[in-house]
């Protein structure tokens, strides 16, 4: 019996087309849905600011930081379910030769699209939020629109809060309470179509193991990508979450005994399979370590204070502290520089108008030659910024070489 033959350009290249604008499609869905988080953000920070109570405004950014990632892990939970199905779908579609090839490709499309889903807007805030948003008098726009812009303080406090929900979120409410209640559903409609009419029979233990919940060829696939994605979070972003392998303990202690529970008391023995490695799960746990090498150096040398305080007291203290850092890290803005109609109209309802108003930036003051350009300290920092990048990449990549 001869094995079935799909040709390549007339069964697999289409398949595989189709397959690739699908995955693009569902990743352009995830970005859709941090966009409308984004104006979101905006929207309710405008209300805010339009708000009378005072202490309503005073909190508008904690209270739209932690709402928006709140809504952002809704938009998560929901693209997770439709990610599965499809990637499913597009899997068994391509009519791949082995097991094997079939586990590889669905791992991938799974990891790519998850990974999307969960550290798109991480990333957003990270490294694009505020970067390129202008200054007073000046703002950059996209389709007429000013960009949303960090608070003064940065965005490591903001990007802190998106970690802290997206995390502890997943792992808490949905691995936890869904491997608590998911098996057992399942466990009951599958008792409840393979009734049998004997009360004999139903007390014999090979019915009761018969009626438990089948584990599958990819029964431990949601194990590995669960665990791909708490590593993911451990390392892209410590910097910014450094509890963050606290609370992956205290999740593994009671993921531990709960897939104990799942596994002996919810699903059949599973049959052993040999097999060489864990697939293509090694391959991207390595990709992950290395973009996570990168990612922290970044999140050090650009999302955080860290350069600019050093650059500061090596560079501008006379004392080699941060004293008066505060002031030498705001530029000046003439307010009599805003085009008309975008001004203030009651400038922090001081009750008198403002002549100059201070943002945190490096540039040059109104009166100087070349006003409102970057200064050559922003330079100076940009540079530092650059130079700690690359001296902590090859000191990472050295020491993991060697290891």
């Amino acid at each position: 019996m001869l094995e079935p033959y799909i040709p390549f350009w007339s069964g697999k290249v289409p398949r595989y087309l189709f397959s690739l604008t699908m995955v693009f499609f569902l990743i352009s869905l995830a970005l859709a849905a941090v966009i409308g988080v984004i104006v979101y953000r905006i929207s309710v920070l405008a209300a805010f600011a339009f708000n009378e109570n005072i202490m309503l405004r005073k909190s508008a950014t904690l209270i739209t930081s932690i709402s928006a990632a709140t809504l952002n892990l809704l938009c998560i939970m929901l693209l997770n379910l439709v990610y599965a199905k499809v990637a499913n779908w597009l899997t068994k579609m391509e009519m791949l030769r082995t097991q094997s090839e079939f586990d590889d490709s669905l791992s991938l499309k799974l990891i790519l699209l998850q990974f999307v889903n969960y550290f798109s807007s991480i990333f957003y805030i990270a490294f694009i939020k505020g970067r390129l948003a202008g200054y007073p008098g000046d703002h950059a726009k996209i389709l007429g629109f000013r960009q949303e812009e960090c608070e003064p303080g940065g965005c490591l406090v903001e990007l802190c809060i998106q970690l802290v929900v997206i995390m502890l979120g997943k792992q808490f409410i949905m691995n936890n309470i869904l491997e608590i209640i998911l098996p057992r559903a399942m466990r009951y409609m599958q008792r409840l179509t393979m009734r049998t009419a004997d009360d004999e029979a139903r007390q014999k233990q090979w019915v009761k193991d018969y009626k438990l919940i089948p584990m599958g060829p990819n029964g431990l696939f949601c194990e590995y990508l669960e665990l791909l994605l708490q590593f993911g979070f451990l390392t892209i972003f410590v910097a910014a979450f450094p509890l963050a392998p606290f609370f992956a303990l205290i999740n593994n202690i009671l993921e531990v005994r709960l897939d104990a529970d799942k596994m002996i008391t919810q699903y059949r023995r599973p049959v052993a399979v040999r097999a060489k490695d864990i697939g293509v799960w090694f391959s991207v746990l390595d990709a992950v370590a290395k973009i996570a090498i990168l990612t922290n150096a970044f999140v050090i040398a650009f999302t955080s204070d860290f350069i600019p305080r050093l650059v500061y007291a090596l560079t501008q203290s006379a004392d080699r502290t941060l004293a008066g850092y505060i002031d030498y890290s705001l530029s000046e803005f003439n307010t009599a520089d805003f085009a008309n109609g975008t001004e203030p109209d009651n400038p922090l309802e001081l009750g008198y108008p403002v002549d100059v108003c201070r943002y945190k930036d490096y540039r040059e003051p109104a009166t100087a030659a070349h006003p409102y350009r970057h200064t050559q300290h922003h330079w100076h920092v940009f540079a530092a910024r650059l130079a700690f990048v690359v001296v902590f990449e090859v000191s990472m990549l050295t020491a993991v070489c060697r290891n």
